[in-house]
């Protein structure tokens, strides 16, 4: 394993969607792929609105720049911007991360890409970067995010309360899930068997 491996960003390919290094030239794409404005109306996702993009995507940038983040723009087949995530809390030392800031447009929901992405994003961190763990943060009121961790097969740890601050300043409790590496093989095949069921 290379030390670079943790402070550049990798491009990933696969068949339903293409994780790229964000950068500022991503604004645009992902503003259209915000859609209707309803996922930045959610008062607890951390959903950027088509104003704050900008900022956003700044912050994501020197959250890189400092060793803090590895985001990624989140691409369909078509080449689409539909999203965003990013590998944060980084520590080379165990090897450990997070996997988190995800968010998808409309369209992209309920297809192939997020099963794909997440797949990607767990191969590269279990397979390249050889991490013993991989965490996912949100909040105890985001239903529909608890019930897209815990597909994936990771295993709730915890709440961490009154941990973070939603979006309109109210006090969250974070709901902490992870895979370790000895699970890792079983969380792949039932993701690349959910992958299929999308061909």
């Amino acid at each position: 394993m290379n030390h670079a491996d943790w402070t550049k960003v990798p491009t990933l390919d696969g068949r339903h969607a293409r994780l790229e290094p964000l950068q500022m030239a991503h604004i645009d794409g992902l503003r259209g792929a915000l859609g209707d404005g309803s996922l930045s109306a959610l008062w607890y996702a951390q959903v950027p609105s088509a104003k704050t993009m900008t900022a956003y995507v700044q912050a994501a940038l020197h959250d890189q720049a400092a060793g803090k983040a590895l985001p990624f723009a989140v691409l369909d087949a078509d080449g689409n911007v539909v999203g965003s995530t990013r590998y944060y809390a980084l520590e080379e030392e165990v090897p450990r991360l997070s996997i988190g800031y995800t968010w998808y447009g409309p369209h992209a929901q309920r297809t192939g890409v997020n099963t794909e992405a997440k797949l990607m994003l767990l191969t590269h961190a279990f397979e390249r970067l050889e991490c013993i763990s991989v965490a996912f943060e949100t909040s105890s009121h985001n239903a529909a995010s608890r019930a897209a961790i815990a597909r994936l097969g990771a295993t709730q740890e915890g709440v961490l309360r009154n941990h973070k601050r939603h979006p309109d300043g109210s006090p969250r409790d974070t709901i902490v899930f992870s895979i370790i590496d000895s699970e890792w093989q079983g969380v792949k095949r039932a993701l690349q068997d959910r992958l299929d069921a999308h061909a």
